[in-house]
């Protein structure tokens, strides 16, 4: 990880958006008021989302599960739906 204020960002930007692609860099830039930024690969970042969206998921199951063992869930018929 690497921290990098912005006016160097602004003058080696392909150097530092390369070093993000290429060597799966995470780049923070800092700017004033600590209103600080990060630069990552897009590879980097859908993987990130990918954790949460799982980890989101996993929650749900478990709060389903957890419902269930209070005996808070209710039985529902089944719908078929014919492929027509």
């Amino acid at each position: 990880m690497l921290a990098v204020n912005y006016s160097t960002i602004r003058n080696n930007l392909k150097s530092y958006c390369d070093k993000a692609t290429d060597n799966n860099e995470t780049v923070i830039v800092t700017r004033k008021n600590e209103k600080n930024i990060v630069i990552m690969s897009l590879e980097q970042y859908n993987s990130i989302m990918k954790a949460a969206r799982n980890n989101e998921y996993l929650a749900k199951i478990d709060r389903g599960i957890e419902q269930l063992t209070k005996g808070e869930g209710t039985v529902h018929e089944l719908i078929e739906v014919d492929d027509e």
